[in-house]
C-alpha cells in the first residue's frame, strides 16, 4: 500500500516523473526530505468570514498541526466549502451534499494517510463524515465546539433557542425594536456553534458516541484552552492511524455504532436533523437507519440531559458536568460498549474516563431522568406512509393528542406572505400545515418546519400549536411540531392532498398522524391536476433536483449511497 507523497500520483504516464514533480513543487514551500518522508496527516480548513461558528478554526488547525508534528507526522491543511446555517441560501441543507462531495474528492485527489475533520455548524460535520466515509481513509473529527452563554438583564441566553423565544416575544409586541437590537448583540457572545442542544451539538455528541472523535470532544466550549488540547491530541491520534492505515471510517461506522448514536440522540433530547444526517452517513457505508428501531429505542431510553430546548441548561454546563463520557457511563445498559473507536480501543474506554462531579444536575442518573422516554418519536399514518418525526421532549404535553382544523400554506413563500395577515382565519386549536418544503419541493428541505405562531394569536398569548410539514426544524427550536413527512408533497405525498378545513389527528402515544378524510375523497383529490414548479435546467440545482432522496434516506444524492466499488487500498483510476 502506497503512502505519503507517493499516494495518488498525478497521471502523467510516468510515475517516477509524477513523484519527482510533486517533490519539486512542494519543496518550493521549504519542506525538507526528512519532513516529506513522514506520514501525511491532512487537516480540513473550514474557516470562513461567512462562518462565525468556525471562527476558532485557525487556532484549532495550529493545535492539530502541533499534535501531528509531536507524533512524527507531516501536517498539511487544505480548504473545503464551509457552510453556516444563517448565511446559506436557500438553506444549508441544500449545500450539505456539495460540501460532502468537495470533502470526498479533495481527500481522494491529494496525498494523505489520514485526515482530521474540523467542523461544527450544523451541516458541516455530517458533510465531512459522509465525504470521509466514501473516500475511505482513516479520519478523526475535531468539532469547533459550542459558544459560551450570553446574558441580558440578568437572564442567561443561548443561541438559538432563546433567539426564537425572544423573537416570538418581539413579534407579539412584548419586546420593542430597540431592545431586540440589543439582544442581537448578546445572544452569540463568542465563536463556536449554538450552545444549546441544537443540530451542531447533537452531531458532535453522536460523533463522539460513534467513536469518530476523542473523548470530551463534543462539549468543550469553543474558546476554552481544553478545545485546543483536544485538537493537539487528535493530531497525535491521526498520526497513529496514518501509520497503521487504520481504522478506516467503515470500520468505525458499523451498525453497532449507528445504534449507539440513536441511543444518544434519544437521551440528549437532540435535534431531529440528527436523524436525517445519521441516515445519510449510514447510507455512505452501505447501511440503513431503521426508523422503527429508533422509535423503539426512544420508548426505552430516557432523556438524561437537562439542556435547552428540552431542558434548562447549556452545553458548557454539560461539559462541566462530565460531558459525553459521563453520559455514556449512565447509558451503559443501552449501549454496545465494545464498539471500536478512532483511538484503537472501545467505547468502554470513553465511559471509563467519566468524571463524577458532585452536585451537578445537568446529566441525570437513569433513576431520575429529565423525561421518562427519549426525545423523539416516529409517526405513521395516512399523512406519512413513509414516516414523520416529532421531538416530543420539546413539545407541549397537552397537544400531543390533538385533533384540529387544517390551515394550509402552499409553500414557504405563501407562509411568509399570509402568516401575519390579520384576516387569516385561524385559532389556537387549528393545525398549521406547510407543504412543498421538502428536499425537492423547496428545494433543500429548509428549517421552515418551525412555523411561527400567527401574529394575532401570539398577541393573545398563544405560545404553541400543532404544526406539520415536510420541512425540517432547527435543533434549537421547540414546540409541538411534526416534521419530515415522507414522502414529501412535491413528489406526490399525501400532504399534497390536505385542504384548509380538513380535520387532522395527532396521537403521539399511538405514533399516528392522520388526515380524517375518507379514502375515496383522497383518491378523487389525487386525480386532480396540481400546479408543478419547473425543474432546474442546469448546474448543482439540476443535480440536486434529479438525485436527492427523501428524509428517511438522509436527503443524500442517490448515486452517492453505498460503498465504493473500487477495491480497498487501490488508487483511483477512472470514476
Amino acid at each position: 500500500m502506497t503512502s505519503g507523497l507517493r499516494k495518488g500520483l498525478t497521471s502523467y504516464g510516468d510515475a517516477g516523473f509524477s513523484l519527482f514533480l510533486r517533490k519539486a513543487f512542494i519543496k518550493a514551500a521549504g519542506y525538507s526530505d526528512d519532513a516529506l518522508d513522514r506520514p501525511i496527516v491532512a487537516i480540513t480548513d473550514t474557516a470562513s468570514d461567512f462562518n462565525p461558528c468556525h471562527g476558532n478554526a485557525p487556532q484549532l488547525i495550529e493545535a492539530v498541526r502541533r499534535g501531528v508534528m509531536l507524533a512524527g507526522g507531516l501536517p498539511m491543511s487544505f480548504p473545503t466549502i464551509s457552510i453556516h446555517e444563517s448565511f446559506a441560501h436557500p438553506t444549508s441543507m441544500y449545500l450539505r451534499n456539495l460540501m460532502a462531495m468537495d470533502t470526498e474528492e479533495m481527500i481522494r485527489a491529494q496525498p494523505m494517510d489520514a485526515v482530521v475533520l474540523i467542523g461544527g455548524c450544523d451541516k458541516t460535520l455530517p458533510a465531512q463524515i459522509m465525504g470521509a466515509a466514501s473516500a475511505g481513509i482513516p479520519a478523526v473529527v475535531v468539532p469547533v465546539g459550542p459558544m459560551v452563554v450570553g446574558h441580558h438583564r440578568g437572564e442567561v441566553l443561548g443561541a438559538c433557542t432563546d433567539c426564537r423565544r425572544l423573537w416570538g416575544q418581539h413579534r407579539a409586541g412584548k419586546i420593542d425594536e430597540a431592545e431586540i437590537e440589543v439582544i442581537s448583540g448578546r445572544l452569540a457572545p463568542s465563536v463556536g456553534t449554538c450552545m444549546v442542544m441544537g443540530t451542531a451539538s447533537t452531531m458532535a455528541c453522536m460523533i463522539e458516541a460513534m467513536g469518530m472523535s476523542l473523548p470530551y470532544s463534543a462539549a468543550i466550549p469553543a474558546p476554552h484552552a481544553e478545545r485546543l488540547r483536544i485538537g493537539e491530541a487528535s493530531g497525535k491520534a491521526a498520526v497513529a492511524m496514518a501509520q497503521q492505515h487504520a481504522p478506516k471510517p467503515a470500520e468505525i461506522l458499523t451498525p453497532r455504532a449507528f445504534r449507539n448514536a440513536m441511543v444518544v440522540l434519544q437521551a440528549i433530547g437532540g435535534s431531529t436533523n440528527g436523524l436525517v444526517h445519521l441516515a445519510a452517513i449510514a447510507g455512505r457505508t452501505g447501511h440503513k437507519i431503521d426508523l422503527e428501531e429508533f422509535d423503539r429505542i426512544g420508548r426505552e431510553v430516557p432523556v438524561l440531559i437537562d439542556l435547552k430546548p428540552s431542558g434548562d441548561h447549556y452545553m458548557e454546563h454539560f461539559h462541566h458536568a462530565g460531558g459525553m463520557p459521563r453520559l455514556l457511563a449512565e447509558l451503559e445498559p443501552f449501549l454496545d460498549m465494545d464498539a471500536p473507536t478512532v483511538t484503537g480501543g472501545t467505547l468502554r474506554d470513553y465511559a471509563a474516563m467519566a468524571e463524577d462531579v458532585p452536585g451537578q444536575t445537568v446529566i441525570r442518573p437513569r433513576t431520575a431522568p429529565l423525561k421518562q422516554t427519549g426525545g423523539m418519536a416516529v409517526l405513521h399514518g395516512n399523512l406519512a406512509p413513509g414516516g414523520a418525526v416529532i421531538k416530543h421532549a420539546a413539545a407541549t404535553p397537552a397537544l400531543l393528542q390533538h385533533t384540529g382544523r387544517a390551515v394550509v400554506f402552499e409553500s414557504v413563500e405563501d407562509l411568509t406572505n399570509r402568516i401575519d395577515d390579520p384576516a387569516l382565519e385561524v385559532s389556537a386549536e387549528d393545525v398549521l400545515v406547510l407543504r412543498n418544503a421538502g428536499p425537492k419541493g423547496a428545494p433543500g428541505m429548509p428549517e421552515a418546519g418551525y412555523l411561527p405562531i400567527p401574529r394575532k394569536l401570539a398577541q393573545q398569548g398563544v405560545k404553541d400549536m400543532v404544526r406539520i410539514s415536510d420541512a425540517r426544524m432547527s435543533g434549537t427550536a421547540f414546540g409541538t411540531i411534526v416534521l419530515h413527512i415522507t414522502p414529501e408533497s412535491a413528489v406526490g405525498g399525501p400532504l399534497a392532498l390536505v385542504r384548509t378545513g380538513d380535520q387532522i389527528r395527532l396521537d403521539v402515544a399511538a405514533r399516528r398522524i392522520e388526515l380524517l378524510v375518507d379514502a375515496a375523497e383522497l383518491e378523487r383529490r389525487a386525480a386532480e391536476p396540481r400546479p408543478t414548479r419547473a425543474a432546474p435546467r442546469r448546474g448543482y440545482a439540476k443535480l440536486f433536483h434529479e438525485t436527492v432522496t427523501q428524509a428517511d434516506q438522509g436527503c443524500d444524492f442517490d448515486f452517492l449511497i453505498g460503498t465504493d466499488e473500487e477495491e480497498e487500498g487501490e488508487e483511483r483510476t477512472t470514476r
